[in-house]
């Protein structure tokens, strides 16, 4: 593809400030002609403002939806490190929402650093471009004798000029070719890779951060969403006229089913599901209001699904052996039945479990109704990690032209992939449309897990062979998971990419899927995050049956260092992964002699482009209590933009990681989701915390996001340490079902 020149009028629209000062609209998309847009396949457009002010403050607009992944802090930070600038002359400010500006503003599946990164540097290059420009001018020296930093640009003699002087005549330098533009070396950074608070960090402590939980509007009313117990059932009547009487309430209704039209086959939809709206003039009416319902329900078309029954369905596929086959090994029967090998068989499992983020969901909407002049309009507030699709909703379920509606994002507390799905907003804006008023919706707790999308369960028979040198000769894989309409789910099954997959040369791979209803969706490390604990364990069986060291039987795994798929950032390449390998074998201390009920477990894993490898050090005593005491990563991401950052992204997953597979699922009777709240779906407690140990290898390749690929190898660790200091193998999540008890 050919880059174009253009005028400054389609790359840059500029304005002086109050007071002279310089505003850069940055639009990659716009430099390519009209004729060659039929080329641009995959292409994203991303618009990003920067303001200079005559006084030296830079402003940088964030326009990905932050959860508390950082993104908001470390891509500036690319931005500012590119322009010259100095972090504390740099203010970050919310973008609105605008597709035309900033092309499409999500954030999920660790992509917001790998798919920014590159236009972020070309933003901030190119201001740094034109500003020495200015000052070549104002000078009179030659462009290569000045020197972008701090905020100045210097020159040679050591004559300099500030940002804020020169920003009003910036504005007059002549457009920077982007495939012309240089980078800074990274030995000379001064920003990237540093570590720096958070932008947000006082405003959250301080309580000053607007959440979506936090909005308040003129005339605004509060409204809770009442479904069935049987995912699918629909209302036919409840005790109306006694729950209109309460004190505080407005109105309740019934909202019938309506889901989005554009569905794709196999999810589960983003629509209203049939139920009972309350609304009312504050939180306790409505809540109390919530409490004393009494609703006949239609069940016809309800869920019926039953862990139970989901488990013995799984253990007789297992034993019969069939199963869809995704890759074929040419040899694996040949290597099972050979008299001169030794095999292994295991079952593992592990439960659907909820999201359960710190704040529930919750979404304000404000229906307009249209006059004859007039059309309908939308107005939402909504803490979401894609928020504009709210507009296609918006436009599928109530008709609302998606050009009249406006979505204005707020901070999430708490995503993990729960935020990208947006059953609340289409039960906020059905409520609204159907009352007339602006109202707020707020899931209570027990509503958030049992309306929840869920992680899926699943179940992975597993066997293998090793000669007898102790090297693994056959692999054979049984994925037993879930489908709705044929499709598995999102998470169930195998990608192709998995470490089985692509890194042994005789492994054989089915799947079987079983029918759900049960709403299942992304949730952190999608696939990874029980894949990797079925792999990670069952290589350390192997590794225990060829009577090898685990780190020793994993680097003879990956053989020489390669790209499995050559150049590819997303595929996984064996000597980054015998580096992350050994660098948490030497920083924990792998190898070394352990106290009695003491132990050290290992694991490694490769997903959203990331190596990361991790060892868990644990103690179990007689009572089967569980105390992991440090677990250290290595990991390989590429360039780090924010250190803190992206230690606090490790240390979360591994939190997070250690809470879910120790003590929380999620299980259906009969249709019915059993757990309401954390009485019955437990977190993990702070004292139970352990210390966690992050090591970087700061890599030349591409940077990759890191919200998720940390969480994955702990479970693996976590279980092969437990096995390490007590001789018990566990094959089934959570620990607690299990018998152990976290402290």
């Amino acid at each position: 593809m050919t880059i174009n020149k253009l005028d400054r009028r389609n790359f840059l629209k500029a304005s002086t400030l109050v007071g002279g000062g310089l505003m850069l609209e940055f639009n990659f998309v716009s430099m390519v002609s009209a004729e060659e847009l039929g080329t641009l396949v995959g292409s994203k457009e991303l618009n990003v403002f920067v303001q200079i002010a005559s006084d030296g403050k830079i402003t940088i607009y964030s326009a990905t939806p932050e959860m508390g992944q950082g993104v908001k802090t470390a891509l500036p930070m690319i931005i500012a490190e590119e322009m010259g600038a100095k972090w504390a002359d740099v203010e970050v400010i919310d973008a609105p929402l605008d597709a035309d500006k900033f092309g499409s503003q999500g954030a999920g599946g660790s992509t917001s650093i790998p798919e920014n990164f590159d236009t972020m540097r070309k933003m901030g290059a190119s201001a740094r471009e034109m500003l020495i420009g200015a000052a070549s001018e104002t000078m009179e020296v030659d462009r290569g004798e000045l020197e972008a930093r701090d905020s100045i640009v210097v020159h040679s003699s050591g004559e300099s000029l500030t940002f804020g002087q020169l920003a009003a005549l910036a504005v007059k330098q002549p457009l920077p070719d982007p495939e012309m533009l240089s980078f800074k070396d990274p030995r000379s950074y001064t920003i990237i890779g540093t570590t720096v608070g958070g932008v947000d960090n006082l405003v959250i402590v301080t309580g000053q951060s607007q959440f979506g939980i936090d909005v308040d509007i003129p005339g605004m009313h509060y409204a809770s969403y009442t479904r069935c117990p049987r995912i699918g059932g629909v209302a036919i009547s409840f005790n109306e006229a006694e729950i209109v009487k309460l004190p505080g309430i407005t109105q309740t209704f019934i909202l019938a089913p309506n889901d989005r039209a554009d569905i794709a086959p196999g999810s589960f939809g983003e629509g209203v599901q049939g139920g009972v709206a309350i609304v009312g003039e504050d939180t306790w009416s409505v809540m109390n209001a919530k409490s004393k319902l009494e609703i006949k329900w239609d069940e016809s078309a309800a869920s019926h699904d039953d862990w139970e029954r989901m488990i013995l369905k799984a253990q007789q596929i297992a034993d019969k052996g069939d199963g869809e086959i995704t890759l074929k090994g040419a040899n694996v029967d040949q290597a099972m039945t050979d008299s001169n090998n030794k095999t292994l068989e295991s079952f593992y499992q592990f439960p659907y479990v909820a999201h359960v983020c710190m704040e529930p969901m919750n979404c304000t909407a404000h229906f307009k109704k249209g006059n004859g002049s007039e059309p309908d309009a939308m107005e939402l507030w909504i803490p979401s990690q894609y928020p504009g699709d709210v507009k296609d909703i918006a436009e599928n379920i109530l008709g609302v032209k998606k050009e009249n509606v406006k979505v204005n994002p707020t901070r999430m507390g708490g995503g993990f992939g729960r935020r990208g799905i947006h059953d609340f907003a289409s039960e906020a804006m059905a409520i609204s449309h159907h009352s007339g008023l602006p109202v707020k919706l707020t899931w209570t707790r027990t509503d958030d897990i049992h309306n929840d999308f869920f992680r899926v369960g699943g179940f992975q028979n597993m066997k293998a062979a090793i000669n007898e040198n102790g090297k693994l000769v056959a692999w054979n894989q049984h994925y037993i998971g879930f489908a709705k309409e044929g499709k598995p789910v999102s998470g169930s099954g195998l990608g192709g990419n998995e470490f089985s997959m692509v890194a042994l040369d005789n492994a054989r791979v089915s799947q079987t899927m079983m029918p759900v209803q049960t709403p299942c969706g992304f949730w952190r490390a999608p696939g990874a995050n029980t894949n990797a604990f079925v792999e990670q364990s069952f290589l350390h069986e192997l590794a225990v049956l060829a009577e090898k060291d685990h780190v020793e039987f994993l680097l003879e795994l990956m053989g020489s260092r390669r790209w499995i798929d050559e150049g590819n950032v997303n595929a996984l390449n064996t000597g980054r992964a015998i580096d992350v390998i050994k660098r948490a074998a030497e920083a924990s201390g792998w190898g070394r002699s352990m106290p009695v009920g003491t132990g050290l477990g290992f694991s490694f894993y490769f997903c959203h482009a990331a190596h990361v490898a991790e060892v868990a050090e644990v103690s179990v005593d007689e009572n089967r209590n569980l105390r992991v005491h440090k677990v250290t990563v290595a990991v390989d991401v590429g360039p780090i933009i924010n250190m803190s950052g992206a230690i606090s992204q490790v240390q979360g997953s591994v939190i997070d990681g250690l809470s879910t597979m120790a003590m929380q699922q999620i299980t259906m009777k009969d249709g019915i989701i059993q757990q309401d709240n954390f009485d019955t779906y437990p977190v993990m407690r702070i004292a139970a915390t352990p210390e966690v140990n992050v090591h970087f290898i700061q890599s030349d390749n591409r940077s990759t996001g890191l919200g998720e690929p940390a969480l994955p190898p702990l479970a693996p660790a976590v279980t092969n340490a437990i096995f390490a200091a007590t001789g018990t193998r566990v094959r089934s999540m959570p620990l607690s079902e299990q018998g152990f008890n976290l402290v």
